[in-house]
């Protein structure tokens, strides 16, 4: 029997060392990373990505910032 079916088995979930955690619509910060705590990891790093939309303008495309995406990334306490 393979490791982890004996694992999963006995009552043994195993988890990523490294997860990404994202900010959902409506939710602030703070309770991100009470979640992210809350499922037993540390967070290392936060990445703002930028979303835009394509625009037209006399002919021209023209990309505007409309919003932000907030990711954490994190490593299981161990």
């Amino acid at each position: 029997m393979k490791r982890k079916a004996l694992f999963e088995r006995n009552g043994f979930v195993s988890k990523k060392k490294k997860e990404v955690f994202e900010v959902e619509d409506g939710e602030s910060i703070d309770a991100c990373l009470e979640r992210i705590k809350a499922a037993g990891y540390s967070p290392i790093k936060r990445i703002e990505k930028p979303i835009f939309t394509e625009e037209k303008e006399n002919g021209e495309t023209i990309y505007k910032p409309v919003a932000r995406k907030i990711v954490f990334e994190a490593l299981l306490n161990e």
